[in-house]
């Protein structure tokens, strides 16, 4: 898609929308007298936050090998997915397509900015198949693709992410919040080919900052200037930038993190073979496991008498249950469990 072709997506409205603009986001000094956002001059978090965030970005930047013009940072992904939404999909006309199972978000935003949703069935080994996706996106209502891979719950990676780009009339989200976990490429690699295509990314899940709140969106320039446009002015706040950028600076962060959820992984996936009421470990390229159990009901019962938390994603995904991968005392806890409920 050229990107002269963008515009042509994107709601009236918001091509015609003048940007809330900071002085301080334009201008590069730090005064010792700012008397311009009616802040209090007494606390120690009373200043805005950079509203543009520029450290972060330069940051990102040189590990991410993308410019700083071709990302937006948003309060979480859920921040992102709903800016998304809301530019390319005009309320009560356009809708978004999304797998089926997939993120509910996608479908929650599309449903408060009152837009239909669209759920592409995936197969018994939860593909997308593509012979179903290009019929589906043959509807002309169909603004926005949400593509998540490595896909959550099911905890798979999707096959040939290319081809959905190059077949899909409108924009396409791929969402990354999994990558780390996965041997796939990220789709960054595709920006400077597709401009349709947006690739979300998080610090919640392998960086271990979930509390932060903070996700990229990197696109094409024209992309992140109209979400840069509709976010709010101070969308991340000081505390969350400060953070993202120490753990940034730590040497091997991510690897030790990613490292020890992998070793993790294989810990209890060896485990789960030999447990009775489990019937099928399906395939992960993510943090956690979606497994099928023989009863699911009093499996899951027995789980919160016992005060471990997971997901049941029965009816949706017939006697399924995702559990994500712990600390060893915590997944020491769960097969534990499971080898007593299995008796």
């Amino acid at each position: 898609m050229k990107n002269s072709s963008i515009k042509t997506l994107v709601r009236e409205n918001i091509v015609q929308l003048q940007p809330y603009i900071s002085f301080r986001d334009h201008n590069e000094f730090n005064a010792p007298v700012m008397l311009d956002a009616n802040e209090s001059p007494f606390g120690e978090c009373n200043r805005y936050p950079d509203s543009t965030q520029k450290k972060l970005k330069s940051k990102l930047a040189e590990l991410k090998n993308v410019s700083p013009s071709q990302m937006a940072i948003g309060n979480g992904s859920d921040e992102l997915i709903d800016l998304i939404i809301k530019i390319f999909c005009e309320p009560k006309k356009d809708a978004i397509l999304m797998m089926n199972p997939s993120f509910a978000m996608y479908g929650f935003y599309a449903a408060i900015n009152e837009n239909k949703v669209v759920k592409l069935d995936l197969d018994e080994n939860f593909e997308i198949g593509k012979n179903a996706f290009l019929q589906a996106a043959e509807n002309p209502a169909l603004k926005i693709f949400f593509l998540c891979s490595p896909n959550n719950p099911t905890g798979n990676s999707i096959d040939d992410i290319e081809f959905y780009i190059q077949n899909f009339k409108g924009i396409v989200v791929v969402d990354e919040a999994y990558i780390e976990f996965s041997r796939r490429k990220s789709s960054l690699e595709l920006l400077e080919k597709y401009s349709n295509l947006i690739v979300l990314q998080t610090f919640s899940k392998a960086w271990g900052m979930a509390g932060a709140r903070v996700g990229v969106a990197y696109a094409s320039e024209e992309i992140i200037s109209l979400i840069n446009t509709v976010k709010a002015p101070y969308n991340v706040n000081v505390l969350s930038q400060e953070l993202i950028l120490k753990i940034l600076e730590e040497e091997n962060r991510l690897q030790k993190n990613v490292t020890r959820i992998l070793e993790e992984r294989a810990w209890l996936k060896q485990q789960f073979e030999s447990i009775a009421c489990i019937k099928k470990v399906f395939s992960t390229d993510a943090n956690f496991f979606l497994i099928r159990m023989d009863n699911v009901d009093h499996v899951y019962s027995k789980m919160l008498e016992e005060e471990i938390l997971t997901s049941r994603r029965d009816p949706a995904i017939p006697g399924c249950i995702r559990i994500n991968v712990g600390n060893r005392a915590e997944n020491e806890k769960l097969i534990t469990l499971l080898q007593k409920i299995s008796k």
